[in-house]
């Protein structure tokens, strides 16, 4: 038997733990959408805009430095965080059009 064959119990811990994190991510982010979408139907209702670019500017500046307490890259913190407020403004779009 190679090694590749072999399992490697240290790996296998960590990927299980990787396993764990993003399933938790996954559900996390389904109860934030679930929330978002909530806020989308309010301000379609409300006739406030989808779009909130003073409150987008301080979550980011905010997770950029929880990111940098966290050790991790603030870029990429931001970047993650754009994505899923590009998709939030694009749903709450869609609620008011309905």
């Amino acid at each position: 038997m190679t090694n590749a064959q072999v399992p490697d119990p240290v790996l296998a811990g960590y990927r299980k733990s990787i396993d764990n994190i993003d399933a938790a991510l996954i559900h996390i982010l389904a109860e934030r959408f679930r929330i978002t979408q909530a806020v989308g139907e309010y301000k379609a209702k409300t006739a406030l805009p989808p779009a909130d670019p003073g409150r987008e500017q301080e979550q980011i500046a905010r997770l950029r430095r929880l990111a940098e307490e966290s050790e991790l890259d603030p870029e990429f913190s931001e970047k993650f965080l754009r994505f899923i407020i590009d998709e939030v403004i694009r749903h709450h779009e869609r609620a008011r059009e309905e």
